[in-house]
C-alpha cells in the first residue's frame, strides 16, 4: 500500500490518500489541541497511544457486530481505513453530566443520567461546533432521517459494548463523540475513539483519566491515556 498525498490535517490527525481509492492512511500525530485550538501541545507518544487505542476499540466494536472504517495498524503511529463520505456531525452521548452540558444547563457535574442523553453537533470550527437538532439536520441537508436514526441507534449500541468494557476495567464512561461516514451506501463509525474524544473517570476515585486532564491543565495526558489502555489490556509496545 502507497501512502500518497495529504487529504487532510485536523487538530490531531492527517488522513492520506493511496493507491486504492477506496483507502486512506490515517496518521495519528502528538499535537493536542483544547479550546477551540487555543490551547496547543505536543505530548511525546500521544499519537503512538491514540492509534494502538482506537484500533483495540475499533476491533472490540466490530465484533459486537458494530460496522468501523478500521481495517488494519500500518506502524506505531498509521492505520489503514476505508475511504468514507463522512455525515458533518458529532453524537455525543452522556451518562454522567461534565463539561459543556452543565455549563449550558446549570447543572452539577458527575450526576448520573439515566436515560443517558444524546446531543449532535455540526462539525464547524470556526462556529465552535454548534450543537443542532434533527430540524437543522433535514432542513440543510446535513443528512437523511434514515441516517439520522442510524447514527443514532450505532451511537447507543457503542454506548451498551463500551460502557461494560470500561467498567470491567474499574472506570466509567463518563460521556463520548463519534462521527458516522456512508461506504458503499451504508452508515458505518468513522474517525476515532480515544481518550482525546471522551471522558473516562476511575471508578472509585472519579479522578480523571482523559483530555480533561490536559484542557485543565492536571498533567500527566499521556500517562493517564496509557494507564487507560493497560486497565482495558491494550498493547503499546
Amino acid at each position: 500500500m502507497e501512502k500518497r498525498q495529504e487529504l487532510y490535517k485536523g487538530k490531531a490527525k492527517s488522513v492520506f490518500t493511496t493507491d486504492d481509492a477506496n483507502v486512506y492512511v490515517m496518521l495519528y500525530r502528538n499535537d493536542t489541541s483544547a479550546f477551540d485550538g487555543k490551547k496547543v501541545e505536543q505530548l511525546d507518544r500521544k499519537g503512538m497511544v491514540n492509534n494502538k487505542f482506537n484500533a483495540f476499540i475499533m476491533q472490540k466494536l466490530e465484533a459486537a457486530g458494530i460496522e468501523t472504517h478500521f481495517i488494519k495498524l500500518l506502524n506505531d503511529t498509521e492505520s489503514l481505513v476505508k475511504k468514507l463520505e463522512m455525515i458533518p456531525l458529532e453524537c455525543v452521548v452522556r451518562n454522567i453530566s461534565a463539561g459543556s452540558i452543565c455549563k449550558r444547563l446549570g447543572v452539577a457535574e458527575g450526576q448520573d443520567l439515566s436515560p443517558p442523553t444524546f446531543e449532535f453537533f455540526l462539525k464547524n470550527d470556526a462556529l465552535g461546533d454548534p450543537m443542532v437538532n434533527e430540524y437543522h439536520i433535514r432542513s440543510f441537508g446535513w443528512a437523511t432521517p434514515e441516517q439520522v436514526e442510524k447514527m443514532k441507534e450505532l451511537t447507543f449500541k457503542v454506548n451498551g459494548v463500551l460502557k461494560q468494557l470500561f467498567l470491567d476495567g474499574g472506570m466509567l464512561l463518563v460521556d463520548y463523540k463519534l462521527e458516522f461516514g456512508v461506504y458503499d451506501g451504508r452508515v458505518i463509525l468513522g474517525d476515532e475513539f480515544s481518550p482525546d474524544g471522551c471522558r473516562l473517570w476511575d471508578k472509585d476515585t472519579r479522578k480523571k483519566l482523559d483530555k480533561d486532564r490536559f484542557r485543565q491543565g492536571l498533567g500527566g495526558v499521556v500517562e493517564s491515556y496509557e494507564e487507560v489502555g493497560h486497565r482495558l489490556g491494550v498493547k503499546f509496545d
